[in-house]
């Protein structure tokens, strides 16, 4: 087989390895993500407390397992987010050196009936790849608005990166965004390779260029640093779409 012209980290999370949590572990991760809930940056929002946490399959990177979740307050707001953790360098050991992330959105499913994924992604590293180009490791998760999912695929300039089944109507994908040029489209497909949605975590401008979504921006209703970064950054680069929850368009 010859080289490749499309160099770039593939596959690299260890699909999933357990059972979405339930139990004492399930209490465990709650305890962590409840805590990041009420850490989350509110501007004088009230956020209320979150309430059942809707667990995502597990997904272990460089070390790391990462386990995301969505949990709806009673004001009207969603948290989303993830814990991770390190289980020793064979993944036999007891989970250590916890960490939680939150955050809120306003954007809800039931408001976007047009939304065929819904998707959270968070970007959790970095890959160095070749001429100086970086890819930004991002974590997604999601739940398909249409039957008869089965598998769901990440895609970069149509080139698969990552892929995971659907367990209970919920997927996790971890793969390289924003590379050479390239943005990451994800795909749901039934079990006998029919594509039956398709969404990117960008949306597109008048000139087909990806862009940020100024509308229902997540980090707008976050308040979260990136304010100012709602559809360029300072160099004029495209940012994640954050029309719904996590960033991706419906």
């Amino acid at each position: 087989m010859p080289p490749t012209d499309r160099f770039v980290i593939s596959f690299a999370a260890e699909p999933p390895q357990e059972a979405l949590p339930y139990g004492r572990w399930a209490d465990t991760l709650r305890g962590h993500f409840t805590t990041a809930c009420r850490e989350a940056d509110s501007e004088g929002v009230e956020l209320g407390e979150p309430g059942e946490i809707k667990w995502f399959p597990d997904r272990t990177y460089y070390g790391r397992t990462y386990v995301p979740g969505v949990a709806r307050t009673g004001t009207g707001y969603e948290f989303f987010g993830f814990v991770s953790f390190s289980e020793g360098s064979d993944g036999q050991g007891a989970p250590t050196d916890f960490y939680a992330f939150a955050d809120y959105t306003s954007e809800l499913v039931e408001s976007n009936p047009d939304w065929k994924l819904d998707l959270n992604d968070e970007v959790i590293g970095h890959w160095r790849g070749e001429q100086g180009n970086v890819a930004e490791i991002t974590l997604v998760w999601g739940v398909p608005q249409v039957a008869g999912g089965a598998t769901v695929t990440a895609e970069l300039a149509n080139l698969a990166v990552d892929q995971c089944e659907v367990l209970d109507e919920r997927f996790t994908l971890i793969a390289p965004d924003n590379y050479r040029g390239d943005y990451l489209d994800v795909k749901l497909w039934s079990s006998r390779g029919e594509l039956l949605a398709a969404e990117s975590l960008y949306v597109e401008d008048d000139d087909g260029e990806p862009e940020g979504d100024e509308t229902g921006s997540r980090d707008d209703e976050s308040g979260s640093d990136d304010d100012e970064a709602a559809s360029e950054n300072d160099d004029g680069e495209p940012v994640r779409d954050e029309a719904q929850p996590g960033g991706a368009t419906g």
